[in-house]
């Protein structure tokens, strides 16, 4: 008899997910079977629920599918060939993480090494595809795992999304952040809340943390944050830029997205510096080109992260360089989770386990 397992999954367009009951996965060729330690919660899986069919299927999404994207856990069955990020073969027993991202490995970006990109990455684990929300999942290896030494498989769940999507914001910048430079941070959630421990790892920047919720606040000073600010208003980027001498800081990473931390975080930048919209809120910016942007400055914006993305910061984990705080929830209370993440109630990220 096929073994059994329980699944938190979305059964129909536009319908709130579902507890149910499925066949374990079985692997294919190259493939690896992971027995799920934690799995991470995203703020995007609670969207995904209100998607209409059109968009869905636009994107190459089948319905029913699991949720959860943010895998960490332990492989259970490895098939002939199955080797991992690095080239190396995969073991059974082996503690690993998953990459977020979908991408096919022959495009033109995947080949070279912006696989962030891949035109082909619309549909993967847990958006469109069976993710990780379950006892089991199945994965590709040679586009997926990424083996652990020093780190927990549930503390490295969220790093193959959260951690890795705020490493590729940090590395696109982290060249003008020389000594005596300045670097703000819009929303120290669970992607912000990586940004601070990057910039601080990998710069000697001074970080500004800008948040609305003085928990987080306080939580970002913990994590190495020089200097805090309540929330985004009309006030914030004349706060940010008297904190910088009136220069502006020299890169900006907005991990909110709406028209507010867009317009401050655009009026924050200085001359010559980087603005990052990582945030997906939906917000815009109406302002004058003219006098609304920094001059000479880049301004760009992405979505995921790269598989050199998830092995850097891994490794940076695995130095004792950043932390991954996490909830630990259990499966038959992911609906709860959920809430407290779209509360932000949370003091890292929230990570669901097997019931």
């Amino acid at each position: 008899m096929t073994a059994q397992m329980t699944a938190y999954r979305l059964l129909e367009w536009e319908k709130a997910p579902q507890l149910v009951t499925v066949d374990v996965p079985k692997p294919g060729p190259g493939q690896v079977l992971i027995r799920i330690a934690g799995n991470g919660l995203c703020h995007s899986d609670i969207g995904m629920g209100l998607m209409p069919a059109s968009i869905g299927e636009l994107v190459g999404w089948s319905m029913p599918f699991t949720l959860g994207h943010e895998i960490g856990g332990y492989v259970e069955e490895v098939t002939d060939g199955a080797v991992d990020t690095y080239g190396k073969p995969v073991v059974v027993g082996q503690a690993v993480a998953l990459v977020s991202p979908s991408s096919c490995g022959s495009c033109k970006f995947c080949r070279s090494g912006l696989d962030s990109a891949c035109p082909n990455g619309l549909a993967g684990r847990g958006y469109g595809r069976d993710g990780g929300l379950a006892g089991y999942v199945v994965a590709d290896a040679a586009r997926s795992v990424l083996p652990l030494t020093n780190v927990d498989p549930l503390a490295a769940a969220p790093l193959t999304d959260a951690g890795s999507t705020s490493y590729h914001a940090v590395r696109r910048a982290v060249h003008l952040l020389e000594p005596g430079s300045t670097a703000v941070v819009l929303g120290a959630g669970g992607l912000g809340s990586f940004a601070i421990q990057l910039i601080k790892a990998m710069s000697p920047a001074r970080v500004i943390a800008v948040d609305q919720h003085k928990a987080r606040q306080d939580y970002a000073r913990e994590l190495g944050a020089d200097e805090t600010l309540d929330g985004v208003d009309g006030d914030t980027a004349g706060a940010l830029r008297e904190l910088t001498g009136g220069d502006g800081a020299a890169v900006v990473l907005d991990f909110v997205g709406i028209d507010t931390t867009i317009a401050a975080g655009l009026a924050s930048t200085r001359s010559g510096g980087a603005y990052g919209l990582v945030g997906a809120a939906g917000g815009s910016f109406h302002g004058p080109w003219m006098s609304g942007l920094p001059k000479d400055a880049s301004v760009f914006t992405f979505q995921g992260s790269c598989i050199s993305d998830a092995q850097a910061v891994i490794a940076l984990a695995e130095a004792g360089l950043i932390r991954s705080d996490y909830d630990e929830f259990p499966l038959d209370r992911v609906a709860e989770a959920y809430a407290a993440l779209d509360a932000g109630e949370l003091r890292g990220r929230a990570v669901v386990t097997p019931s």
